[in-house]
C-alpha cells in the first residue's frame, strides 16, 4: 500500500512537470502572474535568454524521469532547487498563486524520502 502511495505521488509529479515544464516552451497554458512583481521577475527570468529555458529542461527531464520510474532519486535532487525557489517566489511574489510549488515541493520532498538510502553514500562523512 505505502509503495503504491509512493508511486501515484511520483506519477502525479511527473506529469505535472512535463505539463508544467513543456508550457514554457509552447505557451498552451495561460498563467498570469498574480501580482505586478511577479510580473517583473518572471519578465526578468525570460529576459535573460537562458534560464526559463533551463528551468524548463530540467521540469522535463524530471518528469519524464519520474514518469518512467528511472534515475528518480538523481533527478528530485536536480529538481529540488527549481521547486524551492519557485515555492519562495511565490511565497513571496505571489502568495495566491502558491499551490501548485508547495504541491511540487512536497511531491519533491516525498520522493527524495523514498529514496533516502540511495543518498546515504553521499551524505557519508
Amino acid at each position: 500500500m505505502k509503495n503504491k502511495i509512493y508511486m501515484a505521488v511520483q506519477i502525479l509529479a511527473g506529469l505535472m512537470l512535463v505539463v508544467f515544464g513543456s508550457n514554457k516552451f509552447f505557451g498552451f497554458l495561460d498563467m498570469q502572474p498574480g501580482s505586478l512583481e511577479m510580473g517583473a521577475f518572471m519578465m526578468a527570468l525570460f529576459k535573460s535568454g537562458y534560464l526559463m529555458q533551463l528551468v524548463a529542461v530540467v521540469e522535463v527531464a524530471a518528469g519524464v524521469s519520474f514518469l518512467l520510474n528511472r534515475y528518480a532519486a538523481l533527478m528530485a535532487v536536480i529538481l529540488m532547487p527549481v521547486m524551492l525557489n519557485a515555492f519562495l517566489v511565490h511565497l513571496f511574489l505571489d502568495p495566491a498563486g502558491i499551490g501548485g510549488a508547495t504541491v511540487l515541493l512536497v511531491f519533491t520532498l516525498v520522493i527524495m524520502f523514498r529514496n533516502k538510502e540511495r543518498y546515504r553514500a553521499i551524505l557519508k562523512s
